[in-house]
């Protein structure tokens, strides 16, 4: 938005100086007003800078506002976080909103598109994620032509926690002992991620350089994934990229029970761990992979991100400090940790309460 200073001039007058910060030079000065008293000046000011804001070019739609932020995303965004924006804005926002004006998209109409999803069956959670997009484009839309922000004020639907199924002690334990009798470079990748929490893409991306077997480190620093790209040939296409965030790059001391199993497989530098060679294995096919050994070991199907969770939930069982585990799973903040990876057991809420001491 439009700010101003509002300052007594030598003359007697007041003068307010209205800066335009939708510029490059956040201190560019758009207009100057004058006025006897402080309080006629700020009004001045305050009436100015509404009439400013509702002069909109009638003919923009929301189809071209949202192919100029595209554009402009393109410069800003990794190719996998665009790939995710132009899926949700092919399948659920352009279809809708293509129709409409700028000037004629409200809150009623956005409220309307957030019932129409939940009538389709999204989760609340999705649904939100698609509003946010949506929230992106539209604060372009006001920050380069001076739109009203329709977004403004929406709320949320809440979203309800996703129920993560893990497997207890006891399936751990067999998945163990499954993957000691059964050594692969499969098995491998599945007991490193038990061992450290790491990301499914950051586990396919994971190079033998990348792991340091006398120092026990393992360096994430990249990760893979398989993203759309409907503008080229192919559908979709593998790439490696940077990990999901900032503080994802990370390095992670290895457990002393993981070393000898790594060093079974070691191989040169450049191959990856979990192909052997200079071809990655895809996080799809590890997927199905994993699938077969739960299968196989007689236990129930989980999803192989649940590995991260487990892991992160073991290690607060065993007393680790919160922000240092926030730091090996590459989170920003610890209450992600907390309140989406930790899923303590009924068994364990017993153990703690069977500590309380009654006073008699």
């Amino acid at each position: 938005m439009n700010r101003f200073n509002v300052f007594k001039r030598r003359d007697g007058r007041w003068e307010a100086r209205i800066y335009d910060t939708f510029s490059k030079h956040s201190q560019k000065i758009q207009k100057y007003l004058y006025a006897r008293t402080k309080a006629d000046c700020e009004r001045r000011a305050i009436r100015y800078m509404q009439n400013e804001s509702v002069k909109i070019t009638p003919d923009y739609t929301f189809r071209t506002i949202c192919e100029q932020w595209r554009q402009d995303a393109l410069h800003r965004v990794k190719a996998s976080t665009m790939a995710n924006y132009v899926m949700k804005l092919n399948k659920h926002i352009s279809p809708y909103f293509d129709k409409f004006s700028m000037s004629s998209i409200t809150q009623d109409v956005i409220y309307d598109f957030i019932n129409v999803k939940i009538a389709d069956g999204l989760s609340h959670r999705y649904i939100s994620d698609i509003i946010i997009l949506l929230k992106n484009i539209l604060k372009y839309a006001v920050r380069i032509y001076r739109f009203p922000n329709p977004c403004q004020g929406i709320i949320l639907p809440k979203c309800k926690p996703n129920e993560v199924r893990l497997l207890d002690g006891s399936e751990q334990s067999t998945l163990r002992k499954y993957l000691d009798k059964t050594p692969s470079k499969t098995s491998l990748g599945v007991s490193l991620c038990m061992a450290t929490g790491i990301r499914i893409g950051e586990l396919c991306a994971l190079q033998w350089k990348d792991i340091d077997l006398e120092k026990r480190i393992l360096s994430v620093s990249k990760t893979l994934q398989r993203i759309q790209c409907p503008t080229e040939t192919a559908s979709t296409k593998l790439t490696i990229t940077e990990p999901k965030s900032v503080s994802s790059n990370r390095i992670i001391p290895l457990p002393k029970s993981i070393i000898a199993l790594l060093k079974r497989f070691r191989d040169s530098g450049d191959n990856y761990v979990l192909s052997g060679n200079s071809k990655p294995v895809e996080p799809r096919t590890m997927q199905y992979r994993f699938q077969r050994i739960l299968k196989n070991a007689n236990l129930p199907s989980i999803h192989f991100h649940a590995l991260r969770h487990m892991f992160a939930t073991n290690c607060i069982r065993l007393g680790f400090d919160v922000k240092i585990l926030s730091e090996i799973l590459g989170h920003s903040k610890i209450e992600i940790t907390l309140n989406r990876y930790v899923h303590p057991s009924f068994e364990q809420k017993q153990e703690y309460m069977d500590r309380v001491m009654i006073g008699r």
